[in-house]
């Protein structure tokens, strides 16, 4: 009896008990979440719509490049006006073509034009002044063009003017001292001190003479410049006699170049068209001034009785 009871309990089948251990790790069964959780609105995605939070952060990642949230730009604005803008350019590359574009037809009036205003953005003021050169020798009516010519040429002197301001300001602190706070010219050092040939040195006589070089070169490049926009603004008032404005930009661009007599001529039909402008009294003040300047002129040329 006590074999066969042993016996029976060392029988597996279907109806044999589970052991304790391989019930305790079975799968614990899945509770659902509160209903309060199931209430949220993240909560509800977290559980039943899981792949919405990659469509977000795919939203949000887009928003930030597109939109350039944080980048301190417009985003896809910035890149539509880049393409938008990349054809007309005015670096390197597009002076380099509008250049071989004039060479190979120097003709072309229009390429002419182009290259200028690829000049004008670049500040490259002598180039830019060349080519519309070029340009209103074809087209010698186009007053715009010619406007502009005249300002560029105004640009060029008044950077001479300052290239001679400077070189004035670096010769002035080249002086020696004043006579007043020299030695007595009866002293040998004050002997030596005014002869022009003593207590030279070489090299501050070789800057200075530089220095004056420079000063010349500037005052004689500023003088041309202010010339030939006088001359070019003579081209625009035969083209439009009736421009108040064009005559005053005559007048003024006259009177700097030290052409006192075609700048009253040019005050005076200024103030013939536009006798009320807010200007004119300025421009009379200017007329009374070069009258006495050229009448002076006059009688220092005149023969003394």
């Amino acid at each position: 009896m006590a074999r066969g009871t042993q016996h029976r309990k060392r029988r597996t089948g279907p109806n044999a008990r589970k052991p304790l251990a391989a019930a305790a790790v079975a799968a614990p069964r899945k509770q659902r979440p509160p209903q309060w959780q199931e209430q949220l609105f993240f909560q509800r995605l977290r559980v039943h719509a899981k792949w919405a939070f990659v469509l977000l952060a795919l939203v949000f990642g887009l928003g930030f490049v597109f939109l350039g949230i944080g980048s301190g730009s417009n985003g896809i604005t910035d890149a539509l006006q880049n393409a938008l803008n990349f054809g007309n350019s005015s670096g390197g590359t597009s002076i380099s073509s509008l250049e071989k574009k004039t060479q190979k037809d120097p003709l072309n009036a229009q390429a002419w034009r182009d290259l200028a205003t690829a000049y004008e953005t670049k500040q490259r003021t002598n180039d830019a002044i060349a080519a519309l050169s070029s340009y209103v020798g074809l087209r010698p009516k186009d007053t715009n063009a010619l406007a502009e010519l005249a300002s560029e040429y105004n640009q060029q002197a008044n950077s001479y003017a300052q290239d001679y301001q400077n070189t004035q300001a670096t010769l002035a602190s080249q002086i020696p001292p004043t006579s007043s706070f020299a030695p007595p010219s009866t002293t040998p050092l004050g002997k030596a001190f005014n002869d022009p040939n003593a207590l030279q040195d070489p090299i501050s006589t070789t800057l200075q003479q530089q220095l004056q070089t420079e000063q010349q070169t500037a005052l004689a490049n500023y003088t041309t410049a202010q010339s030939n926009a006088e001359k070019t603004y003579q081209k625009i008032v035969a083209l439009t006699p009736s421009d108040a404005n064009a005559q005053l930009q005559l007048a003024q661009s006259a009177q700097a170049a030290s052409d006192s007599k075609v700048a009253l001529a040019a005050y005076e039909k200024f103030l013939k068209l536009a006798p009320q402008d807010p200007l004119a009294p300025g421009v009379r003040s200017q007329v009374k001034q070069l009258k006495q300047q050229l009448a002076a002129a006059t009688a220092s040329k005149s023969p003394s009785k």
